[in-house]
């Protein structure tokens, strides 16, 4: 008979940190997340200065066959007049009696607090993973996404969960040849608007010179996106933190004006899923070898964001971003660069992929469901 807990106890807590490891173990697809980073999450930390949490598990005897966490944002539930809360962190086996209890549990939580609709998988912003994988199952999942069977879409949907939007993702690969056409134009563009590509001799610089700028740039150009939030000042420090063994000025690249103002940003990072995969996400020394080698020469980078204020939206600013990203390609002997998240709907950034040879792999989608 299934057992429905909140988790409070250490126990619990490793329980809740441990399942997807369990669940996914031997699969070839899966990434965990950094296993000291979900502990801080359950700790609570800064997250609780701005948002409400409760985490549960499902029980079978001893065993957990469940897991999932219900985050209420105030911050976003403020800026899109909401009062939503989000689920994420759902795994669990085959069965839809375990989904339920899970599900029940996150509905009667917005219920308590006084909210009318739970939607999802969505994190503390749109920083951290989101989405549910719908297609694109025998694809390696990046570090900064999640993985999940294909059976979760019929237990969440079986439980009157509907789509809401949906995200695309895509494998870019390298030309054969550089355009240097597009090169001229970027040029011409770059001196038109009197800008430059920022030169930081390292992350420590870049982090310290432009690290603020980033996330002002990204509150300013993603603030009309699907649930997206500003990000409060502790949230930018710990993606500073979570992601600086990553950052590299080799695959940054910082637009800035006569003002040293930052105008345009594209982040890339080196691929570090299957160096993450055995060690189950813990930093183990093996682990932090394989992660170095991949960050050194990588053979897959992952496209985290590309924001262009508005004001220089119109500009031809794309045109560098862009070309830049081709020659990390054709240069760096890298098999392809995979954009993550890009909304369906979203036919700006979908156009621009069309200047790469591209393919279309995975789609993740967030639902919505109405309880009052």
């Amino acid at each position: 008979m299934y057992r429905l807990v909140e988790v409070k106890t250490k126990r619990e807590q490793r329980d809740f940190l441990d399942f997807p490891l369990k669940l996914y173990k031997g699969n070839p697809y899966f990434v965990p997340c950094l296993y000291g980073d979900e502990k801080k999450i359950l700790r609570g930390d800064w997250h609780l200065k701005y948002a409400k949490q409760a985490f549960y598990l499902v029980y079978d005897g001893k065993k957990v066959v469940g897991r999932i966490q219900a985050i209420l944002s105030r911050l976003s539930n403020e800026k899109q007049n909401q009062k939503r809360v989000r689920f994420t962190r759902f795994d669990a086996i085959d069965d839809p009696e375990v989904a339920k209890l899970l599900f029940g549990a996150v509905e009667q939580f917005a219920k308590d607090n006084g909210m009318d609709s739970v939607c999802g998988p969505l994190g503390y912003s749109d920083m951290d993973r989101e989405g549910l994988l719908i297609e694109g199952f025998n694809e390696l999942s990046t570090f900064e996404e999640q993985y999940n069977y294909p059976y979760y879409q019929k237990l969440i949907e079986g439980l009157g969960y509907e789509k809401e939007v949906d995200w695309v993702e895509r494998k870019l690969y390298a030309p054969k040849e550089l355009d240097t056409r597009i090169g001229r134009i970027a040029d011409a563009m770059m001196k038109r608007n009197n800008l430059r590509f920022a030169v930081c001799k390292s992350t420590k610089e870049m982090v310290k010179r432009y690290g603020d700028a980033f996330f002002d740039l990204i509150d300013e150009t993603y603030k009309d996106l699907y649930m997206t939030i500003d990000f409060p000042e502790e949230e930018r420090k710990e993606y500073i933190a979570a992601f600086k063994l990553l950052i590299s000025p080799k695959f940054v690249r910082i637009i800035v004006d006569k003002d040293d103002k930052v105008v345009a940003i594209g982040l890339c990072f080196p691929s570090i899923g299957k160096a993450l995969q055995k060690s189950g996400g813990k930093l183990t020394l093996p682990c932090l070898i394989k992660v170095m080698k991949a960050v050194k020469k990588p053979e897959i980078i992952d496209l985290g964001l590309i924001g262009i204020l508005p004001k220089y939206q119109n500009s031809g600013v794309s045109w560098a971003i862009f070309y830049e990203i081709m020659k990390m390609l054709y240069e760096g002997g890298v098999a392809y660069c995979e954009t993550n998240l890009n909304l369906e709907d979203n036919k700006g950034i979908q156009n621009n992929w069309g200047r790469f040879e591209n393919v279309l792999h995975k789609r993740r989608r967030s639902y919505l469901k109405k309880i009052a």
